[in-house]
């Protein structure tokens, strides 16, 4: 049995039965149980359980008018199963009575927070339920520390999600903004505003409506204004709608009900979206929709970097500023609740109720299950994972990453030439991981991107690129991968993931202050500093190959001289390894014919200088000590706690650089452990990284 529309969707392989009741049922609120009619839904139960007054005493009056009626139809139809839905006071009833009377309870999205008297409806209906379908792992872990039994908890997603992410791609969306909005009205260039009462803050709640109103008017941009909802304080925002003059304003247009198919193309289209209805922080996400959320309604909801909270929402400017910093932007498409198959887990879940075991609830104290352990349909580990791309110099690589680090799997490819191409290959090679990542129970969170090169990690793009990548500086590699996979996608230098990689995965786990240094073809790195990356002012902090350690050294790429990537890179070490052999003072006894390599490289030098080359030992003798000084010279500014060397020359380094930091660094700084990684793949591992840790809330 079903009482909520939302719901309804999961039900095709059972015996449905219908009730309607609540303001589904009000003619002020749209009558909107003729949505599910239109559905082809059979009602079977319509039960009138509002008391008008929008006020306290009215909302506990209409519970117990839902609970004189309830159980004559619980009794009468004696589900198997009650899907309840939310948290609304007439759900609470519901679940009181189905609880009361023995009849087993599914709470679609349980656990979650959102700082309102919602909040403790919601998880009283989440105490009284049976079983659970929650939306996302935080609401998981709430619903486990609540004592909920973790093999009745299914992690699914919003079931609101699979309707929104098929359908919000309509050909006549333009039709059904003109429709509500006017014929002049233009994609992206319109307000939908939507504000509830709070019911613990009803005075704070009506002003906070009225600024809004002021400056929605004041911003002077066509607007659809929903009235509010009909919690109590809902009269007096009406009341200062209609004070303002808003349902006859030009700029305006009032509406009580909006079908929902036509309300996902209104927000999916919108400039912005404002006010407090959990739309805003969860819907909206899936379009990258940018939103301002108001006061405290939402407080502890999850959120995608598309919302920007304005939690003390006093002043009209403070509004206004707000509306001037989101309208117009669009922001990567956010699938914190829900990837789209929310109804098919959903449906096997209810499936696998076995209706003869004992309806005694029972309740697990703690201790309670490990965070990153979670049950789906078929009690099968479905792995929280990341989306990895690594663009190398000479190859592309992408990889499903675990959140424990671990690789499941990995693609690679030639790095293409050209700008087209290369986009062409790195969408096709993310579609490829996507689709394996279903069958290998891995449900992809977003997509971290690493490349060489300065990046604006804020607005994934690419500034300059490193002259062994070409034809990409200034690009934009967020856009394209977001609106092709519908994933949050983040972007930084490889220098930078490769810090982020040892924060999470390495030896920087758990140190509040390192750097990391890349010893490969080039030489790069990161900054960690307070446990937050350094980027610096135009995105070039920790160039650390760039460091000058000789006023007239050698020729660096960068076009400068006596840069320590001009001695210690993998390029200037086949440079002099190139000289060397030219000049026949390279090959050794004990050494493979030279003749017969295909190319000269730093690895020959290597072994020369092993088998005991003396030239090929000064050349590898003046690298470190110009890659020590660089390090002194950062030990002396940022004083880190830790020196983590990376890369395939970063065993080779690690003797002489201690020694120079030991003769050289100040005393203080001498202490300093210098270590090489353990990662196999820090390109990859910082790019997921930059997902799996990634904290989306904003606060303005």
């Amino acid at each position: 049995m079903c009482w909520d529309p939302i719901s309804l969707m999961i039900m095709g392989e059972f015996e449905l039965e219908v009730g309607v009741l609540g303001s589904h049922l009000i003619d002020d609120y749209g009558n909107t149980f003729r949505m599910i009619e239109q559905d082809d839904f059979d009602i079977g139960s319509k039960l009138h359980t509002i008391v008008r007054g929008e006020d306290e005493a009215a909302m506990v009056e209409s519970v117990g008018l839902a609970l004189v009626k309830l159980p004559d139809v619980l009794h009468r139809l004696r589900p198997d199963v009650l899907v309840v839905h939310g948290d609304r006071f007439d759900a609470l009833a519901l679940a009181t009575a189905a609880a009361l009377m023995n009849i087993r309870i599914l709470h679609l999205e349980g656990g979650e927070v959102s700082g309102t008297i919602d909040d403790s409806i919601r998880h009283a209906i989440s105490k009284l339920a049976h079983y659970h379908a929650c939306c996302t792992r935080t609401a998981e872990q709430h619903l486990i520390a609540m004592c909920e039994d973790h093999t009745r908890i299914l992690l699914a997603g919003c079931p609101s999600y699979d309707k929104l992410l098929a359908a919000h791609h309509r050909d006549d969306y333009m039709d059904i903004i003109r429709n509500w909005l006017g014929d002049n009205v233009k994609e992206d260039n319109y307000i939908v505003a939507l504000q509830h009462p709070v019911t613990t803050d009803i005075k704070n709640s009506i002003k906070i409506y009225e600024l809004m109103l002021d400056a929605l008017i004041s911003f002077n941009k066509r607007t659809l204004v929903l009235f509010p909802n009909i919690d109590a304080g809902s009269k007096e925002m009406v009341r200062v709608m209609r004070k303002k003059g808003v349902e006859q304003h030009p700029n305006f247009r009032a509406v009580k009900h909006v079908p929902f198919e036509q309300f996902i193309q209104l927000v999916c289209h919108a400039g912005a979206m404002i006010g407090n209805s959990s739309c805003g922080v969860r819907e909206a996400g899936a379009f990258g929709t940018p939103v301002i959320n108001l006061g405290s309604r939402q407080t502890g909801r999850e959120t995608g970097e598309n919302v920007l909270h304005v939690r003390d929402a006093d002043t009209q400017n403070k509004i206004y500023h707000a509306l001037e910093l989101q309208f117009g932007k669009r922001y990567p498409c956010s699938k914190i609740y829900g990837d789209g198959n929310a109804v098919p887990r959903i449906l096997k879940f209810l499936q696998t109720i076995d209706l003869d075991e004992p309806l005694q609830k029972t309740f697990c104290f703690p201790p309670v299950k490990e965070w990153d352990i979670s049950q789906d349909i078929d009690h099968i580990l479905e792995t929280q994972s990341a989306l990895a791309v690594d663009l190398g110099g000479t190859n592309l690589r992408v990889a499903i990453v675990s959140m424990r680090g671990k690789i499941v799997k990995k693609y690679t490819q030639a790095n293409p030439k050209t700008y087209e191409a290369r986009i062409e290959l790195i969408l096709k090679m993310c579609a490829e991981a996507v689709f394996d990542a279903v069958h290998l129970n891995c449900r992809i969170l977003g997509v971290g991107v690493s490349t060489g090169g300065r990046v604006n990690p804020q607005e994934g793009v690419i500034l300059h690129s490193t002259k062994l990548i070409q034809e990409w500086s200034s690009i934009d590699i967020r856009t394209p991968i977001s609106d092709a996979l519908h994933l949050p996608v983040w972007v930084d230098n490889d220098g930078n993931c490769a810090a982020l990689a040892e924060k999470k995965f390495g030896h920087g786990k758990g140190v509040e202050n390192f750097v990391t240094i890349i010893t490969g073809t080039g030489i790069g790195g990161g900054i960690i500093q307070h446990n937050e990356l350094i980027h610096g002012s135009t995105f070039c902090a920790a160039e650390l190959g760039h460091i000058m350690v000789s006023l007239d050294g050698p020729e660096c790429m960068c076009g400068s001289r006596g840069c320590i990537e001009a001695y210690a890179s993998g390029m200037a070490l086949q440079k002099e390894a190139k000289r060397l052999h030219d000049e026949e003072l390279l090959e050794v006894e004990g050494m493979v014919d030279l003749k017969k390599a295909e190319s000269i490289s730093a690895i020959h030098l290597i072994n020369a200088a092993r088998l005991g080359n003396r030239k090929a030992e000064a050349v590898l003798r003046t690298a470190g000590m110009a890659l020590g000084v660089g390090i002194v010279n950062i030990l002396h500014m940022v004083n880190p706690s830790l020196v983590i060397l990376s890369g395939v020359l970063a065993a080779h380094y690690q003797a002489p650089v201690q020694q120079v930091i030991d003769q050289r660094a100040l005393t203080s700084a001498q202490s300093i452990q210098v270590l090489t990684s353990d990662l196999e793949e820090p390109a990859l591992l910082g790019a997921a990284s930059m997902v799996l840790d990634y904290t989306t809330r904003r606060i303005y």
